[in-house]
């Protein structure tokens, strides 16, 4: 075991906590929200569906937890950038350097995990990139809620590419309610 490499890895790991989301930069948004912070929420979504879906909610979360790994590497880019710059080779080569740097089952794992998102392959990395795109709904409906205008376009993507009923559903509340309103809620109940 190289624990050298593997602390590097975790490290490497640790950008992710800087690197913003660069597509509501385009939207106007002064401080997007990190790739960390989303692979985060978009982990405790997909957890939710896959029991939901009946699916193997600890795979589906190791999914979600490794899906964005590689943009520690490569960063986030958006749809725009995305026309000029082949982001999916990109990350795909990013990925693979990853996990060769780490103990050869884990790299396989992490690897396999990605390629597994990428290609939809099965039913749980179906509901992973559901909580993925929910998450990123999540996080337009909250930018919405605040003024950024131009952030309902992701929650329009969002619903044409959604693909599991229960993704489908939460999204449809999701739409219905405000951002705050679990808290206003908690402030008007007696404890």
């Amino acid at each position: 075991m190289n624990y050298r490499k593997l602390c590097d890895y975790f490290f490497e790991l640790g950008a992710l906590k800087k690197i913003r989301h660069s597509g509501t930069l385009l939207a106007g948004v002064k401080d997007p929200d990190s790739v960390a912070e989303h692979v985060f929420r978009a982990s405790v979504i997909g957890h939710v569906l896959a029991k939901m879906e009946k699916a193997d909610a600890a795979k589906t979360v190791l999914i979600c937890l490794t899906h964005d790994n590689a943009e520690a590497r490569i960063t986030d880019l958006h749809k725009v950038a995305r026309r000029y710059i082949d982001s999916r080779r990109g990350e795909k080569k990013a990925c693979e350097g990853q996990s060769s740097c780490l103990p050869e089952e884990i790299g396989k794992d992490f690897l396999s995990c990605f390629l597994e998102f990428e290609k939809r392959s099965t039913k749980e990395a179906i509901i992973a990139r559901d909580a993925d795109m929910l998450e990123t709904a999540f996080q337009a409906k909250e930018y919405l809620d605040c003024g950024y205008k131009a952030c309902q376009d992701w929650i329009d993507n969002v619903g044409k590419c959604v693909k599991t009923a229960s993704a489908k559903k939460i999204l449809k509340q999701m739409r219905k309610i405000g951002f705050t309103d679990w808290f206003k809620q908690l402030k008007m109940t007696n404890y």
